[in-house]
């Protein structure tokens, strides 16, 4: 009997959470890389160097990373529903506003909004999950909901140059069309999100009574098996040293993973392909991503493992990366990136199902949010780093090699330091398909 409960209730969890999380993810990201596209023609206009431009991300990610734990925190209290779509539709409001920018100064200014405006939104939706899912199921609903982040590349790479496209249309040029035509869905959905999201389990009136029942308590039981390997203060969780870990690890991922995504359209670029073909190449990247990211996921909660395949798709980033400085100016640079695609995407399912297998409650929304706002510290340095070395060198090879030494640094912090007990069961559930 709960056997037919469980699979009812987790489809009707998964139809309902997966489909709208993974959707205001792609626009996270269609709304935050976009920029990538819009530099194309965007660099010339306000007068932005290489240099300039990868500091922009940097003034992002002050934004995003100053915001970022107590945005969680005010999520944990005031519920989901709410908080999630205030982010959404304050981000959109600044992303349209990058279409207004007349120089480096304001370029800047606008993009540390967007980063204050979108801080919250990943660790709230990995928050989220844990009030929905249980342990079991956890590597595979990150891993379907961050493959909203490929998605978001590959597709929005062929729809971004083609928006540029449009310059001169109405007198608004082409990359300012960007900003303002991909803004407008995620203010929309930032208000559908404030009508259709529900806070928690107890609270869902589209789960019947044993459903919600079945769900709550099993969240429950695995939170007092959690907190029976110790309870934690905010402060004391995010210092706990497995977190101070995951936190070095994800910062290598991170740095590693944007100091390659905001320059591949200018890597392919400079291998001669046209404006086009570089939305069609760069989505190969991100579509191999996809792929890696729902098999780690899957084989995260299949095989009970978080920790060697975290160090296996670090090594293949690493390897990947490597590959693509050594080929640089021929198109097996593009191979290269596609293996370090496969490796960033694939750490993301039993990487983020890690941090509650530590901390729960009010700790874990401080140590989920304070581990992927040091992660993202990452992107103030990763494409500063890479522009920086284009400018120097002349070359992107360079500043590869230079991501790829972070991404090493994370395979070695996985294996040798992330051995964390699974203290709930380990069983997985099935989900009727």
């Amino acid at each position: 009997m709960d056997t037919a409960i469980e699979k009812s209730a987790m489809r009707k969890v998964y139809l309902r959470l997966l489909p709208l999380t993974m959707l205001m993810y792609f626009l996270c990201y269609i709304d935050r890389i976009n920029v990538s596209f819009a530099v194309l023609t965007m660099n010339k206009d306000i007068g932005l160097t290489a240099a300039s431009y990868g500091f922009s991300s940097t003034a992002f990610y002050i934004g995003y990373v100053l915001f970022e734990v107590p945005s969680n925190l005010i999520m944990d209290k005031v519920g989901a529903r709410l908080w999630l779509a205030r982010i959404m539709v304050t981000w959109g409001i600044a992303s349209a506003a990058t279409a207004a920018v007349i120089g480096p100064n304001s370029f800047l200014l606008v993009r540390f909004l967007l980063g204050a405006g979108e801080a919250g939104l990943f660790p709230g939706m990995i928050l989220l999950f844990t009030y929905w899912f249980p342990d079991a199921h956890r590597g595979r609903i990150i891993g379907f909901f961050t493959l909203a982040l490929p998605v978001s590349v590959a597709l929005g790479a062929p729809i971004s140059t083609a928006i540029l496209g449009m310059d001169g249309v109405l007198g608004v040029k082409g990359w300012q069309w960007i900003y303002l035509l991909e803004a407008v869905p995620t203010i929309a959905v930032g208000i559908f999100v404030l009508f259709a999201m529900t806070d928690r389990p107890a609270s869902a009136k589209w789960l019947s009574e044993p459903e919600r029942a079945w769900l709550s308590n099993t969240l429950q039981s695995e939170r007092r098996a959690v907190e029976a390997g110790g309870t934690f203060s905010i402060m004391r969780g995010i210092l706990n040293p497995k977190i101070v870990l995951l936190s070095l690890n994800y910062l290598g991922i991170v740095t590693a993973s944007l100091g390659l995504l905001l320059f591949v359209p200018q890597i392919i670029k400079s291998l001669g392909a046209s404006t086009m073909n570089i939305g069609y190449a760069t989505s190969l990247a991100y579509v191999c991503g996809a792929i890696s990211m729902i098999v780690c996921g899957w084989l995260s909660d299949h095989l009970g493992d978080r920790r060697w395949l975290l160090f296996i798709t670090c090594s293949l980033a690493t390897v990947g990366l490597v590959i693509a400085g050594a080929t640089m100016g021929t198109w097996w640079s593009l191979a290269g990136i596609c293996l370090a695609t496969i490796g960033f995407y694939g750490t993301k399912g039993p990487f983020w199902a890690m941090p509650t297998m530590i901390l729960t409650g009010a700790s874990a929304a401080g140590g989920i949010a304070f581990i992927n706002a040091f992660g993202n510290i990452g992107g103030a340095v990763g494409p500063a780093v890479v522009g920086f070395l284009k400018d120097a060198t002349g070359s992107y090879a360079g500043g590869l090699y230079g991501m790829a030494v972070f991404t090493a640094v994370s395979a070695l912090i996985a294996a040798m330091g992330l051995h964390i007990p699974r203290r709930v069961g380990g069983r997985v559930a099935a989900v009727a398909e």
